[in-house]
């Protein structure tokens, strides 16, 4: 990536990532905790956390070269795909309101991906260390709260 776009590149990346954690802290601390969140997502949300932090960890750990970035490129394709699964579901269990996050949150996704191989291009692993820990403690949160043994009492199991 030619010099020139270093200076837009990191605040890009950095709006994109603030963004798109405010509105998973909105979804999940918000949203989820005045409903009944039931099995199918607590199990489905972790997953989709960890189909984002694949590929960043990809990024972090290896070069920026072939057969990684095209590797990058499909697990972040998969990525964005596979977030969408619940929808259909989420239109009769959870209000528009929450709805609309995800929309917004849809839209994000590819960007936040996008962001991070614009980063891992031009070197900017540092920033994508710090994304790789923020995601593993989400991830790590998802898992334990919403299913440990300290999980939410939830009257709902679908």
């Amino acid at each position: 990536m030619p010099p020139e776009y270093f200076p837009a590149l990191v605040p890009f990346a950095l709006g994109v990532f603030a963004l798109q954690g405010f509105l998973m802290a909105v979804d999940e601390f918000w949203f989820h905790r005045r409903r009944d969140l039931p099995r199918w997502e607590r199990l489905g949300h972790p997953l989709d956390t960890l189909t984002v932090l694949i590929p960043i960890f990809l990024a972090v750990r290896f070069p920026f070269a072939a057969p990684w970035a095209p590797a990058f490129v499909a697990l972040a394709l998969f990525s964005c795909v596979f977030v969408t699964k619940d929808e259909w579901v989420h239109a009769r269990y959870s209000p528009p309101a929450e709805q609309w996050i995800h929309a917004l949150l849809f839209i994000l996704h590819p960007l936040l991906l996008m962001a991070v191989f614009l980063l891992w291009r031009a070197g900017h692993t540092g920033w994508l260390v710090a994304q790789t820990c923020v995601v593993t403690a989400f991830l790590t949160w998802q898992i334990l709260y919403w299913n440990g043994p300290w999980a939410p009492s939830l009257r709902n199991t679908r």
